[in-house]
């Protein structure tokens, strides 16, 4: 009889140990599903410390590289506040306009989001993510300050005897080619060398910015903008960054429309020359 009883015990044990697995074990499961398979982009960065930005630095006054490596510029700030929003450094990483889109794009990912100078389009909407607009932009020109009368048209640079200098890979060479059908259209590596080329006489224009032009008009007095206040086109700057970013670019858009209601934008716009509307 006691032995019967003792085997009652080990039997009812047994029975307590396998349910009470079972239970840590649903409970284990349950938090697991709970749990995020992989974290957000905003939780990432804050974890790493350092938010990761690409930007050309070719691209005054918005997005330039020193010989030192230091970076400034209109988008240089923007990603400064976008950076204290979250907490966190900055770790500023080159691209180009030719690669703007397969460097957003690329696997491994090579950085969180893209500044300076980047037009907002549909084009890239279709395969990125935009913000909101945060600098009004538009196609315009620079030319010889002695040549300045003889540009007031787009129909005035469409001639086959004008040189129209261009960057490779982004907006400005895209639009020369679709719209100056006629005009002799020379590509340039780098961007920021165009205007002293222009000026030297080794092209006759250059497609720009009304956010780019002005800058040079003022450093350099042998440069003009005629058609600075009559863009050919009218556009948006903004941030750029890969899809499945949903929760960083709501962080973007929140940053940069706090930014226009504390008037930190506006206080840009008057450092570096721009009207604000």
């Amino acid at each position: 009889m006691r032995h019967l009883f003792l085997r009652l015990l080990i039997l009812i044990a047994q029975i307590v140990f396998l349910c009470s697995c079972g239970t840590t074990s649903l409970v284990q499961h349950s938090a697991n599903e709970e749990k995020p398979a992989h974290p957000s982009t905003i939780e990432r960065i804050v974890e790493r410390g350092t938010i990761l930005i690409g930007t050309t630095g070719d691209y005054r006054p918005l997005s330039f590289r020193e010989a030192d490596g230091t970076y400034w510029g209109f988008g240089i700030e923007v990603a400064g506040e976008i950076a204290k929003r979250l907490g966190v450094g900055i770790q500023f990483v080159p691209t180009s306009w030719p690669t703007l889109t397969a460097d957003v794009l690329a696997e491994p990912q090579i950085f969180d989001l893209a500044i300076g100078g980047i037009t907002i389009t549909d084009a890239r909407r279709e395969t990125m993510l935009m913000s909101e607009g945060y600098l009004a932009n538009g196609k315009t020109i620079l030319c010889r300050a002695s040549e300045a009368d003889r540009y007031q048209s787009q129909a005035d640079i469409d001639r086959p005897e004008v040189r129209v200098m261009v960057n490779p890979g982004g907006l400005n060479e895209k639009f020369a080619n679709e719209n100056l059908t006629h005009a002799t259209i020379i590509v340039h590596p780098k961007n920021e060398e165009i205007p002293s080329l222009i000026a030297d006489g080794e092209a006759d224009v250059m497609i720009t910015e009304i956010t780019e032009a002005p800058y040079y008009v003022q450093t350099d007095a042998r440069l003009a903008a005629p058609l600075l206040n009559a863009p050919f086109n009218h556009g948006e700057i903004g941030v750029l960054m890969r899809k499945g970013q949903d929760d960083l670019l709501q962080m973007v858009n929140a940053t940069i429309r706090q930014m226009k209601a504390d008037g930190s934008l506006r206080k840009l716009y008057e450092k570096y020359g721009f009207v604000y509307e």
